[in-house]
């Protein structure tokens, strides 16, 4: 029996919106790794490599053979434009080579990696076929970022950010509700409707803080005073973040398996719907269609 030369390096990660897509793991593990938050990449395996080129271009190939009609591609894991732009490219190329039919290549990206590229390599690499970037912004709050250990700012989120939608490329950019606790919680809202006001993204997306190891990490980075907040606070937070939202045409979605309030709209028209669903949930939340506890694993 002849095996796919096909290989993952387990777990593998992608945005929902990839569920469709061929998943292309190029990289393993995150390029940063320290945040806090994330137990994404903390397995032994998942210490950040490349694969070899020759390997990612014998899979593309392989998929090329035996698959037909696969028209998007997510390259996979954490942060694959951490490689050189000549490797991208290389990437880029043999997919618009052996699978015509990709309309949209996509990739999780940090905005550190995004500083180390000139516009003229972003420009390129949106032209052979990167079309969109999902990039954890978390908070636009410096004092947050600091305290989880992001390793980016308020400036360097929305300078990465605005570049990479001059160059062409869709963003996609996900807050975390409740990263801030109780303590920090407008501040991390209103700055982080001040990161999206300031760069005005394709698709804004919340999850919910989901710390399944344990606090302990997440605390150190926050000296103790990190106050984990209740469902409710969390729908307060989330009500103030969307009133300070100033968007032309975002695609909004809250739809994450964290989330039990579930929002989907595009902002601004939709921003009154989306408040008003809000308040539903903050003053009447059984009449909220909340997810029931048990459906959600977090």
């Amino acid at each position: 029996m002849q095996y796919a030369p096909v290989t993952y390096i387990d777990p593998v990660f992608r945005p929902p919106s990839e569920a469709n897509s061929l998943i292309l793991q190029v990289t393993n593990g995150c390029s940063w790794n320290k945040c806090t938050y994330c137990d994404m990449y903390t397995q032994p395996q998942k210490r950040f490599s490349v694969k070899p080129e020759e390997d990612v271009k014998k899979e593309i190939e392989w998929f090329s053979r035996h698959y037909d009609g696969i028209q998007r591609v997510f390259l996979a894991d954490g942060d694959v434009v951490a490689l050189s732009t000549r490797r991208l490219l290389n990437i880029l190329n043999t997919i618009r080579e052996y699978l015509p039919e990709v309309t949209r290549v996509a990739s999780y990206c940090s905005p550190r990696n995004v500083a180390n590229k000139s516009d003229e390599e972003l420009k390129t690499l949106f032209d052979a076929g990167l079309k969109q970037v999902y990039v954890g912004a978390e908070s636009g709050d410096d004092f947050v970022l600091e305290s989880i250990n992001k390793g980016e700012t308020h400036q360097s989120t929305v300078e990465a950010l605005n570049r990479l939608g001059d160059a062409g490329i869709k963003r996609s950019v996900m807050i975390i509700n409740g990263v801030g606790g109780t303590k920090f919680s407008e501040q991390h809202a209103l700055n982080s409707a001040l990161l999206a006001n300031e760069t005005q993204p394709e698709f804004l997306a919340t999850l919910v803080l989901n710390l399944p190891n344990g606090e302990a990490r997440f605390q150190q980075g926050y000296n103790g005073q990190f106050i984990k907040m209740t469902q409710h606070e969390r729908f307060r937070e989330i009500r103030q973040f969307v009133g300070a939202l100033e968007l032309k045409s975002t695609i909004f979605r809250s739809d994450h398996a964290s989330n039990q309030l579930v929002l989907k709209g595009t902002l601004g028209k939709d921003k009154q719907r989306l408040l008003d669903l809000i308040d539903l949930a903050i003053e009447r939340p059984e009449k909220a269609h909340l997810r029931p506890e048990w459906i959600r694993p977090f």
